[in-house]
């Protein structure tokens, strides 16, 4: 990078080291290595002058105190999850409008008193300790829960005994990834075991060392057996889970996002090995067990997804029998609720519900409000009642009672909110993508926005793993549209809005597709005038964290503001931190010739680097302090390039949340003002 060129910020100072590497022949400086080691003191103190500096001065914009009172009255509400119920018993969550974190309760019966299972807001001072995945046995005496430090994704299980209202002694470190699956006698369960860091164990190269483990209640954990052992290969997702017959245990190896491998024991006949139903086929296959009939869902030879009944006795492919054939809308998921194949379809990014009998034959269609989300019909494969969560972008969640045979559907459960929804409007609008691709995008504004080119405009998207975004409420989304701004959500390539083929146009060799959707939905909202440049903010996190690195990097005139959220950002070394590895299938790798040549022409960190002092917009980084999926080093390279290059006005910061992981703090508190931080950014910078 030019030595010439002086900030014109007094942010605090970072030093430019002289690291590098050769890659494919190719030498590449590296000047911001060195904050790669989170350990270092140097490291620890830059850290904190750097977040020190941004809330110092996110804390002077005069929208913020409003901004904090208003979110907190939007933040703190009452809301019940839909119960599950087990042998007579119900579990569900409770959030309360005076409590920092949900409440796990149960009861006996649909009428008995509720009890306290697990309340988190008691199990530490300081807020750090939180709840992960929890799983009841079948006969609902036990129930596995996990328990995550500063909401990381890293989890210790526990097994509760709800009878005797207690902890058994028996803890499990390891289970980050996959929830226990538990035995129909619900003496033990099976679970994905990962060990911990060390010796040849790297963090990398941690998801290739994952087992499938049993663990019978009563007994050490130290003497759990692998039912299934590591893959060795750092790219894939190892999990297991069994029939609720207790007939069959499944292992199913995730190649990324692109394909899976499915292995089966009948655990009738006392089998040690595993017998292959899918191996080495490019499709991803998911199985649902019933009644020893395997209930397939694909997307092999059909980009939209199909459902295949098959008969173990006859595995081989040829004796598939195909029982929902492929249609045009997306089959995001298939289910077995109530003796009925329950069928999730995406229909232009918005949810619709079917009902079949287990030979593929429609029963009915779930009345749905339009344009809205839901994460399908819950229950138990034989109980004829099931629960619906349904949300939009301008209505809190609902949740629905339904009978599977009947179709009868009552409301249960409503969020209520002091938000006059009502003044919220939402339309979906399509436009051409560089190459001519028609994109589909959400414009959602407070009705009677004007489109004179003065509206204060968030732009946000993702486009990545097969991910779609669909309609769905977000209190700190509502109050930005309230305060008469407008939120743009285009479904860009790399999702899963429309099966298989839209996510490959979105990956690897071809990922420049999904960040020219993005620039095209910028230069559409310009062109129809709901907003201009100066009114215009881009948001991402994660993978979208990289989506609007990648825009602002390449086109910075086009924004004025830019929120980037737990990023990956320097796409040559992301895959040797984190859960990088297992990223590789989508993004590619920089040890591949190829690869390495798409992934040097986007990585914003690189593309930054090379290009040298220039007029950035303004930038707020959120990091987070224990993110183990996305390692903070991403945010870290790419704020200390931008501040060294930055020759406008507009600052780049870097605000770190403390106590949390990649989907940041579960205390409301840290919840409210990482959004005002957010928004009073961008009111002071786009009205």
């Amino acid at each position: 990078m030019p030595a010439a060129h002086r900030p014109v910020h007094s942010w605090p100072t970072t030093r430019v080291g002289t690291d590098s590497d050769t890659l494919h022949g190719q030498k590449i400086a590296d000047p911001y290595r060195w904050l790669e080691d989170e350990t270092s003191p140097e490291v620890q103190a830059w850290m904190t002058a750097q977040d020190d500096f941004a809330r110092g001065m996110l804390g002077k914009s005069p929208h913020r105190d409003e901004l904090v009172a208003r979110l907190k009255q939007v933040f703190y509400f009452d809301a019940i999850s839909a119960p599950v119920h087990r042998h007579g018993r119900y579990f569900y969550t409770r959030k309360h409008v005076d409590k920092e974190k949900m409440i796990v309760y149960w009861k006996q019966g649909e009428t008995g008193a509720e009890k306290v299972l697990f309340d988190p807001n008691q199990w530490s001072a300081d807020g750090s300790k939180g709840l992960g995945a929890w799983v009841p046995s079948w006969d609902g005496r036990y129930v596995t829960y996990g328990v995550r430090e500063h909401n990381s994704d890293e989890s210790v299980t526990h097994v509760f005994d709800v009878t005797a209202g207690k902890d058994l002694p028996e803890t499990i470190d390891g289970t980050k990834y996959g929830a226990p699956s538990w035995t129909p006698d619900s003496r033990g369960f099976y679970y994905t075991w990962v060990p911990p860091v060390g010796g040849k164990v790297t963090v990398a190269d941690r998801p290739g060392f994952a087992e499938v483990r049993f663990h019978k209640l009563g007994t050490p954990v130290a003497g759990d057996a692998a039912i299934h052992p590591a893959t060795g290969n750092p790219g894939t997702f190892l999990s297991g889970h069994v029939s609720r017959d207790g007939h069959w245990l499944v292992a199913e190896i995730q190649h990324g996002w692109n394909s899976t491998d499915v292995y089966l024991r009948d655990l009738r006949k006392h089998q040690t090995g595993w017998t292959p139903l899918v191996e080495g086929v490019d499709a991803l296959f998911a199985i649902a067990v019933w009644r020893d009939r395997f209930y397939i869902t694909t997307n092999d030879g059909a980009p939209k997804n199909r459902v295949f009944k098959v008969d173990p006795a006859h595995l081989d492919r040829a004796s598939w029998k195909e029982i929902v054939k492929e249609s045009d809308a997306t089959l995001e998921h298939a289910g077995i609720v109530g003796e009925r194949l329950v069928l999730t379809y995406l229909r232009n990014a918005a949810n619709e519900l079917e009902v079949h009998d287990l030979d593929g034959a429609l029963v009915h269609k779930v009345d749905l409000p339009p344009l809205g989300s839901s994460g399908g019909i819950a229950g138990n494969p034989d109980e004829d009642t099931g629960y619906i969560g349904y949300t939009s972008f301008t209505e809190p969640q609902i949740i629905y009672k339904t009978s599977i045979r009947s179709g009868k559907t009552t409301e249960w459960a409503r969020i209520q909110l002091p938000i006059d929804t009502a003044q919220l409007v939402a339309e979906q609008v399509f436009f051409p993508s560089k190459d001519g691709t028609r994109i589909p995008m959400f414009i959602l504004s407070k009705k009677g926005a004007r489109r004179d080119g003065a509206n204060p405009t968030i732009l946000t998207g993702y486009g990545g793993f097969n991910v779609s975004l669909t309609p769905g409420f977000a209190s700190s989304r509502a109050v930005w549209l309230e305060r008469g701004g407008v939120v743009a959500i285009p479904n860009l390539r790399g999702g899963g809005e429309y099966g298989e083929d839209w996510h490959r146009a979105g990956k690897l060799l071809v990922k420049q597709n999904v960040f020219d959707d993005f620039i095209a939905a910028a230069e559409y909202l310009i062109a129809e005038r709901w907003t201009s440049r100066d009114h215009l903010a881009i948001q991402g996190g994660s993978n979208g964290g990289l989506l609007v690195g990648a825009a602002v990097t390449q086109r910075p005139d086009l924004f004025r503001a830019v929120l980037c959220g737990v990023p990956l950002l320097d796409m040559l070394r992301y895959h040797l931190f984190g859960s990088g590895k297992t990223w590789v299938p989508e993004y590619g790798s920089a040890e591949d010739a190829e690869q390495f040549k798409a992934l040097y022409r986007y990585s914003p960190y690189r593309v930054a680097v090379d290009t040298g002092p220039k007029a950035y917009p303004a930038v707020l980084f959120d990091s987070a302090d224990h993110d183990d999926r996305v390692d903070p080093m991403h945010a870290r390279k790419l704020a200390a390039v931008l501040q060294a290059a930055q020759t406008g006005d507009a600052p780049i910061l870097l605000r770190i949340e403390r106590n949390a992981g990649h989907g940041g703090a579960d205390l409301v508190k840290q919840q409210v003002e990482r959004s005002a931080d957010q928004l009073a950014f961008l009111e002071t910078l786009l009205r």
